[in-house]
C-alpha cells in the first residue's frame, strides 16, 4: 500500500477530496461586519462564552457549550454554535477573535478555506493562523513568543455552523520566552467586562 494511501486511511480521509483556497471576505461582508462591530452586537456572546469557559473549568453547568483544549503544547477553547446566536453572528464572532488577537501585537500569517468532500457530507474549515512579532523579549536574547502561535478554526458541515476552535500553540525551547497563560489571552480577546458604548 502506498505511503500516502496509508495515511489517508489512518486519518479517515480515504473518501474525502480536499480543496484549499485563500479565505477572502467580500466588500459587502466587510461593511456588514464593521456595522456589527460598531453596534457592539458581539456583547451578546463574548461575556457569556467567557463565563462558560470558567464555569466548565469549575465543573458547573455552562450557559453556552464550550470545550477546553488541553494538549501537550496547546491550550485553548472550542466555542460550539448555538442556534440562538445565528450563523452570521457566529461567523462575525470568528473574525472578531482574529481582530482582537491582532490587537495584541500578532500578525495574520495565513488565512485559508479548506473544503473536504466526504461520501455523505461536505466539511468547510476556515482558518486563521496568527504569529507573534519576530522580536526579543526586552532585556533578553530570547524570542518573545507571547502566548505562542494562535490558531483559529471555524468548522462547518454542509455549510451549517459547527464550532470555532481558539487555541495557542506554544514552543517549549530554550530560544523562546515562556508562553504567557492562555487564560490571559482569552480575557483580553473576549473582554468580559466591556460595557456598551453610550
Amino acid at each position: 500500500m502506498p505511503f500516502n494511501e496509508f495515511f489517508k486511511r489512518l486519518l479517515g480521509h480515504e473518501s474525502g477530496k480536499a480543496t484549499c483556497t485563500k479565505l477572502e471576505r467580500t466588500g459587502k461582508y466587510k461593511a456588514a461586519y464593521k456595522e456589527w462591530l460598531n453596534a457592539q452586537v458581539y456583547l451578546n456572546w463574548t461575556g457569556v462564552f467567557y463565563k462558560s469557559y470558567h464555569f466548565l473549568k469549575a465543573n458547573f453547568p455552562a450557559p453556552l457549550r464550550v470545550e477546553i483544549v488541553r494538549d501537550t503544547h496547546v491550550r485553548g477553547v472550542v466555542f460550539f454554535y448555538d442556534p440562538s446566536i445565528g450563523a452570521t453572528n457566529f461567523c462575525y464572532f470568528f473574525d472578531l477573535l482574529r481582530d482582537r488577537v491582532l490587537e495584541q501585537g500578532y500578525t495574520l500569517h495565513n488565512c485559508d478555506k479548506l473544503e473536504i468532500r466526504h461520501e455523505r457530507y461536505t466539511e468547510q474549515i476556515e482558518k486563521h493562523l496568527l504569529t507573534p512579532p519576530a522580536s526579543d523579549l526586552p532585556g533578553t536574547s530570547l524570542c518573545n513568543q507571547l502566548y505562542g502561535n494562535v490558531l483559529l478554526d471555524y468548522i462547518k458541515v454542509n455549510k451549517h455552523p459547527g464550532y470555532i476552535r481558539f487555541a495557542a500553540n506554544a514552543y517549549h525551547d530554550s530560544y523562546f520566552s515562556p508562553a504567557l497563560p492562555f487564560e490571559e489571552l482569552l480575557e483580553k480577546v473576549l473582554q468580559p467586562d466591556e460595557t456598551p458604548r453610550p
